[in-house]
């Protein structure tokens, strides 16, 4: 397999660092992306960062395996943030040898939020690692076109965009949008699909985003057009978390082939 596929870690969030290697190796992916923080404070987390040992087992699947690590998540940016903490997630991905690193941008003063983002950045260019800013609805970066205009303000050359097919549909961004991003600003895209009409209610939203995706080509999100949209050969992270009795490795075998499906369809 020549394109990076790589499976993210909210897909099978139930299974530890390690049994995630393992599952992402039977189902035949080339990467996994791993969790140093964890989204919401009621997820259950592995705590990598703490664990050495749980840092070294997943070293060790990984180098049994030959799976790599393409990402890891997810740091958000806050009133609050002190960049310099983030130094030991960015060390610990860096041991794992990711390349890229999901940021989610929750503060609503634009201007602060840009130049945490060049902090970090600048901050993760030490460990060689590219900063994403995930635009989500709900957050302070909610569609495309603001995350376009963080990371351009915020100036640096490692500061990057992530497009996530579910948050594209769900924020409205554009396709013409997309277009105009420089591929130098995007190394990794998540797909998922997307069923029914958009949501009037964010917390709906949200719900669907965390418990309710579809596979690639079982919704209506037009990943044709936003897989043109995207540079050619972009690695893709599978992010589709769902809740439909399938076990952590049906979920994450379906994911990777109604993927391949879809691009042969391209």
């Amino acid at each position: 397999m020549q394109r990076i596929m790589s499976l993210a870690a909210l897909t099978v969030l139930e299974l530890s660092p390690p049994d995630m290697v393992e599952v992402a190796a039977r189902a035949g992916y080339s990467h996994v992306g791993l969790r140093t923080e964890p989204a919401t404070p009621e997820e259950y987390h592995f705590a990598l960062v703490r664990d050495a040992e749980l840092r070294r087992q997943t070293a060790a699947h990984l180098r049994d395996t030959g799976i790599k690590v393409l990402d890891i998540e997810i740091l958000r940016l806050k009133p609050d943030t002190r960049v310099a903490d983030f130094d030991v997630h960015l060390a610990v991905g860096a041991e794992f040898g990711a390349t890229e690193l999901l940021v989610a941008g929750n503060d609503p003063d634009e201007a602060r939020l840009t130049d945490n983002f060049a902090a970090l950045c600048d901050l993760a260019k030490r460990y060689n690692i590219r900063p994403h800013l995930e635009f989500m609805p709900w957050t302070d970066a909610k569609n495309l076109s603001q995350a376009m205009r963080i990371v351009e303000a915020a100036g640096r050359d490692n500061g990057c965009v992530l497009v996530d097919a579910f948050h594209f549909d769900r924020s409205a961004s554009r396709l013409e949008d997309l277009r105009t991003l420089s591929p130098s600003r995007m190394h990794y895209a998540q797909l998922c699909d997307v069923a029914g009409p958009r949501p009037d209610d964010m917390a709906e939203i949200l719900r669907q985003a965390r418990n309710e995706r579809r596979f690639p080509g079982d919704g209506d999100c037009d990943l044709h057009g936003l897989l043109r949209a995207l540079p050619a050969g972009l690695p893709l992270s599978l992010e589709i978390p769902t809740r439909d009795g399938r076990s952590a490795e049906e979920r994450a075998k379906m994911a990777l082939d109604k993927t391949l499906a879809l691009l042969a369809s391209l």
